[in-house]
């Protein structure tokens, strides 16, 4: 049985201070339930502050980017060592913002991810598809790139530690969200696609979150979908009792 994952992406948002008093917020409505994972990601200025909010709660905290050598000249950028010396547990890896806004390549997520994995952080790796991409049915063909070349030569075994998103670009920020048979469908190709490339058992075993525009009265029909394992939550994470609804749906 997978166990749920339900993920806070912060994005932008939050000063430090309000950061704190989310953070505050979060551990008194949800820092104790334990039927899920639960994980926040907030801008890497926060991470510290947040994560000593949460002490004592079940609540984890996750960085939202990293680039893959362990010091140098790199300015502006922060390392997988500085994000786990930091409290984190997880990072997101190659969300579409990353990919879109900022030209992120197929390689350049492959080795985040390989570079988080070395430091003992278990990345969300994202993949999904734009509007024009889904209404000229490339969705299949985008996953299919997106996951094998994002992933390359990265081991079975390692996988356990690995998260993966299904984003649709055109639900992010939108309002619009995939229907749970759009959702469904995206999921079951990439467990398919994980069986056909790696082992039965270890697709079976894969942790899958959906997202894009997930809020507390969608939460139930996506999670009806078989292959959808938990959700990666952008806006609705911003606010502690919209984050909090979502996760006590496990409840």
């Amino acid at each position: 049985m997978r166990r749920p994952l339900i993920a806070g992406n912060w994005k932008m948002y939050k000063t430090p201070s309000e950061a704190v008093s989310l953070a505050l917020e979060l551990k008194q409505n949800i820092g104790t339930i334990q039927q899920l994972d639960m994980l926040v990601c907030p801008p890497s200025i926060n991470i510290v502050a947040v994560r000593n909010a949460l002490q004592d709660s079940l609540i984890k905290v996750g960085g939202q980017n990293l680039y893959w050598e362990q010091e140098g000249a790199f300015t502006g950028e922060i390392s997988p060592q500085m994000l786990k010396e930091a409290g984190c547990e997880y990072v997101i890896v190659g969300h579409s913002e990353r990919r879109h806004k900022f030209g992120e390549t197929n390689e350049e997520v492959n080795q985040k991810t390989r570079a988080a994995l070395n430091a003992g952080l278990k990345p969300i790796v994202c993949i999904g598809e734009t509007l024009e991409q889904r209404e000229q049915n490339q969705t299949e063909a985008v996953l299919d790139d997106q996951l094998k070349n994002s992933l390359a030569g990265i081991k079975a075994d390692l996988f356990q530690n690995i998260v993966i998103a299904y984003e649709p670009v055109w639900a992010i920020g939108t309002g619009r969200t995939a229907t749970p048979e759009q959702a469904g469908e995206a999921h079951e190709f990439i467990r398919n696609l994980l069986d056909g490339t790696y082992s039965v058992e270890l697709a079976e075993n894969q942790i899958i979150l959906y997202g894009g525009s997930v809020k507390p009265d969608n939460i139930k029909q996506l999670m009806t979908v078989a292959d959808i394992d938990g959700v990666l939550v952008g806006g609705a994470s911003l606010k502690s009792d919209l984050f909090s609804k979502i996760v006590k749906y496990f409840q």
